[in-house]
């Protein structure tokens, strides 16, 4: 039974139809994913069921005081000052409650007897398993400061503040327009968990094929006006489609050829026409409008030429990068080869956009040098996009790079040949830039980058606002590419698919060089994190090597605050194993325990840093 549907829905814009007559309904625990491709109508089907826009036909029918819950692409804000005026809802007695308690305990002067009646409070209100809900929602999205102002928030701020206000809401019936913008990976593998927790209901429009996959079991595609529905996940999906493709493509041609011989008989066909083939004649101008609403399927078709590229690519040597304390980059050297296809990884604000800054000189280093060979070609695709003047024609903006293009073959196409190729017919080439979808607007821009015959392309997250079919052309255009590839992505497909490397910014300064792709390094590090230990002492001989002569000012301070660290661990640890003696509470006995052997695993691996620390200290020779 449908909790919410849609029923004969139809909406356009500018006297053009997105979708017309849409009959659907989702169940109580259904996760569905809405695909299709940019301009198909996506995005206003999800605000249409939010009821935030009115649809011009049919109606939304939801069960009585369902509370639905919608993340916009682009959060509004408005009438909220600081992000604790918009978690907290004035109409939420548990939240309310909560927000007093928080502001209380960080109040070094707080009245003792006002905070003793607020805990009475939250016990009588059965609020502290919410607290501790509300606590854990905005560290795993990373909103930490309460008091900050939603007006100096970016806009991947504003992202996931929208959404962990709507995860601590908890509405009946999520409904998500690309809830994985702006989050980085670890947020994306926790919100799989999240959702997939009891019996959820959700509809959402997402890019990331992993997450679809591991999040939704229906799939509905928006296609030519008409919803489609998959029962399953997103590889069961491509499998059905490509079968409803064969069908109407095998009926599209059947229908052609009937049209050929009917339009033949009536072309015979005297003047004067009886009333026995009128039926015929009916029946041929039907086919003729079923033969022209079939359509053979469109493809982006990427196959730009590459710039020459000579044995010097780009060669970075001992860069570093801070803003006031903050370091972003420390000491980074590596000489970049032909055919490198490297991922960029890090949580948010680890300094994945500063690093690509750097490599294309649009800010410079403190430190180090950063040289480019003379044939390096350098294609940018931002985060940001492009700024486009939003009242010029798509196609000035394409010719105002080049009027031709010279393509992987050879052939050479004019801007409006190569903009059909990025399925922008004639009709929208002569619209202006507003009325593009923000999907349309990013391969636009793609578009822009690739036109330049880069042989070093920079990529930072090209997924946001693409639709899957452009992604499948883009990856399969990424990997027949034989320049040097740089990929910031929180896509774990596109990362696992097209990188053999990658460079780890760990948020201190420092990058790790990993080789191998994404899925290797998330194994290899949850494998590490089950044994700490061996892991450490796996690692030891490389950190002693024998080409380390003496000990760093850095390490000389290392390890003199290892050995203040270890002792203070083993006194914390003493009092804890005399506490056990005394306690008789199971539940406080099971906690202590717990600490006690995460203390134990921090020494043991603290105590091994250290003898790789007094070892190399003990093997330089006196005198030096």
């Amino acid at each position: 039974m449908s909790i919410i549907a849609g029923e004969q829905l139809g909406h356009a814009f500018n006297d053009t139809w997105l979708f017309k007559d849409l009959t659907f309904g989702i169940a109580k625990g259904q996760r569905v994913s809405l695909v299709g491709i940019n301009g198909s109508g996506k995005t206003t089907l999800l605000r249409i069921l939010a009821e935030k826009l009115k649809s011009n036909e049919g109606k939304v029918v939801k069960a009585r005081g369902l509370h639905v819950g919608y993340l916009e692409q682009d959060p509004d804000f408005s009438g909220q000052n600081t992000v604790a005026d918009f978690i907290y809802s004035l109409d939420n007695k548990q939240q309310q409650l909560i927000r007093k308690y928080e502001e209380l305990i960080e109040n070094p002067e707080a009245d003792s007897d006002q905070l003793e009646t607020l805990i009475h409070d939250l016990s009588e209100a059965n609020a502290w398993e919410y607290e501790h809900e509300i606590k854990t929602i905005l560290q795993r999205l990373s909103i930490t400061n309460l008091d900050q102002e939603i007006k100096s928030l970016s806009g991947g701020q504003r992202k996931r503040l929208a959404l962990a206000k709507l995860l601590i809401d908890n509405p009946e019936v999520f409904i998500l327009d690309e809830p994985t913008n702006h989050l980085d990976i670890e947020m994306i593998e926790w919100l799989e968990s999240y959702l997939t927790t009891g019996q959820k209901t959700l509809i959402m429009v997402t890019h990331d094929r992993y997450f679809l996959d591991n999040v939704c079991n229906h799939i509905m595609e928006l296609e030519d006006k008409k919803i489609y529905h998959y029962s399953g996940n997103y590889g069961y999906f491509l499998e059905k489609k490509a079968e409803r493709e064969a069908s109407d493509a095998s009926s599209l041609q059947k229908n052609r050829n009937l049209l050929k011989k009917e339009l033949e008989w009536m072309r015979r066909m005297p003047k004067a026409r009886s009333t026995k083939s009128k039926s015929r004649i009916d029946s041929f101008y039907d086919l003729e409008e079923k033969t022209k609403s079939g359509k053979d399927n469109q493809r982006i078709e990427l196959s730009t030429k590459v710039s020459r590229q000579g044995n010097k690519i780009l060669e970075i040597e001992h860069v570093s990068k801070g803003y006031g304390n903050n370091s972003i980059i420390k000491d980074f050297t590596y000489t970049f080869k032909k055919g490198d296809k490297i991922g960029v990884a890090g949580r948010n604000g680890s300094g994945k956009s500063t690093f690509l800054n750097l490599i294309t000189g649009t800010i410079n280093p403190d430190s180090g040098k950063i040289m480019a060979g003379e044939t390096t070609q350098f294609g940018y695709y931002k985060q940001s996009g492009l700024e486009f003047n939003e009242s010029e024609r798509v196609i000035d903006i394409v010719k105002n790079v080049a009027e031709y293009i010279t393509m992987a073959d050879g052939k050479t196409l004019t801007a409006s040949q190569l903009l059909t190729h990025f399925l922008f017919p004639p009709a929208k080439q002569h619209n202006v830039v507003s009325k593009l979808s923000g999907g349309e607007k990013k391969r636009l821009h793609l578009m822009r980058v690739l036109m330049k015959n880069p042989n070093f392309l920079i990529l930072d997250e090209p997924t946001n606002d693409l639709d899957i079919d452009t992604l499948n052309v883009l990856e399969d255009f990424l990997e027949r590419f034989n320049g040097v590839l740089l990929l910031v992505s929180h896509d774990r497909y596109l990362m696992d698919r097209l990188t053999e490397q990658l460079f780890i910014l760990e948020g201190d300064g420092y990058i790790e060089i990993y080789s191998g792709n994404y899925t290797d390094y998330r194994f290899e590090k949850e494998e590490a994190a089950k044994n700490p230990i061996a892991q450490k002492t796996e690692a030891a001989p490389s950190l002693a090597s024998p080409s380390k002569t003496k000990l760093s000012f850095k390490e000389e301070k290392e390890l003199e605050d290892i050995e203040a660290r270890i002792a203070q661990l083993e006194e914390e640890q003493k009092q804890s194993i005399e506490l056990i003696s005394k306690t008789t509470d199971h539940e406080k006995l099971i906690t202590i325990s717990q600490e006690i052997e995460i203390r134990k695993a921090i020494i043991d691996e603290q105590t091994l840093r250290w003898l790789e620390l007094i070892e190399i200290k003990e093997s330089v020779p006196r005198g030096t």
